[in-house]
């Protein structure tokens, strides 16, 4: 398993990712995904409050439906009764235990990285 850690001091945001076998991850964009569908009930709102296209929301829904043991997210076609989404128990303790990483991790971030910062010079990384 690789796991990803990605910070920045300017807007003080720390991205985690869990890869497994260089294809199943979760990371930030399909944890948004997960927690939009159980607050809306829908992909398509769930795409609009995130910024994202329908169809890139129903790929991570198919890839994190594929990857994990269960599927996390259950779709009804829309018509009469209307459509809708909705997580499964696995999807949404899939959620849960994901943003308990995140913030174990932010809380592992926020006491090591001004000591790493302090070894760093400040024009490090800056364009030339």
């Amino acid at each position: 398993m690789k796991t990803t850690l990605s910070t920045s001091p300017l807007d003080a945001k720390t991205r985690f990712r869990v890869q497994v076998k260089h294809a199943v991850a979760i990371g930030p964009g399909k944890a948004d995904v997960l927690q939009a569908i159980a607050e809306t009930g829908s992909i398509a709102e769930s795409g609009r409050r995130l910024g994202m296209s329908y169809q890139r929301v129903w790929s991570l829904v198919r890839a994190m439906n594929g990857d994990f043991i269960e599927p996390l997210v259950l779709t009804q076609r829309g018509g009469n009764a209307g459509g809708g989404a909705a997580l499964t128990p696995t999807g949404a303790e899939t959620l849960a235990i994901y943003r308990a990483i995140e913030r174990d991790a932010e809380r592992a971030v926020t006491k090591r990285l001004p000591q790493l910062l302090a070894l760093i010079r400040p024009e490090a990384g800056a364009d030339s």
